[in-house]
């Protein structure tokens, strides 16, 4: 697959993403299934933080930030349905951007030795924001119909 092939990927990774949680509120954004679950602003800001995890973590000099506790701070810094929603948008908009810019050599470069991820190639990034992804929204539709929406299709209207 071309790298330019994960762009549309990641494209259509965040349309069904956005589709889906285009029907939660602004008041919706505090709602936690459980204590310990993360509300729906958290979840939308930990999915735009791990797009860019990945994207800093694949960057030649870097390694995957292990500081989880630090990350989940930052989280808390995100307050409304629009910020976490907006942050989203961007780390998308970033990757997709590095998809389409960076050489093939890049890509199929290794990852350095590290805590995580040592040995696989970078674009291992790609598929893992792609499954993230997926794997949020699917909680972010139960969440959703939690608040008492309905969510839309995510493929497009049939």
């Amino acid at each position: 697959m071309s790298y330019l092939d994960y762009a549309d990927r990641l494209r259509s990774s965040q349309e069904f993403y956005e589709r889906t949680i285009s029907c939660i509120q602004e008041e919706d954004g505090t709602f936690q299934p459980h204590e310990t679950a993360f509300s729906t602003i958290a979840q939308i800001a930990h999915t735009a933080q791990t797009v860019d995890w990945f994207m800093e973590g694949i960057q030649e000099g870097q390694t995957f930030s292990m500081d989880f506790e630090g990350l989940e701070k930052e989280l808390d810094e995100t307050k409304t349905l629009q910020a976490a929603k907006a942050w989203f948008h961007r780390a998308m908009a970033l990757a997709i951007q590095a998809a389409e810019e960076q050489p093939d050599t890049f890509w199929k470069s290794t990852l350095p030795d590290g805590p995580m991820f040592a040995g696989l190639p970078r674009s291992f990034a790609l598929g893992g924001i792609l499954d993230h992804n997926a794997h949020h929204r699917g909680a972010l539709s139960v969440y959703a119909r939690l608040c008492g929406h309905k969510p839309a299709m995510p493929y497009g209207e049939i």
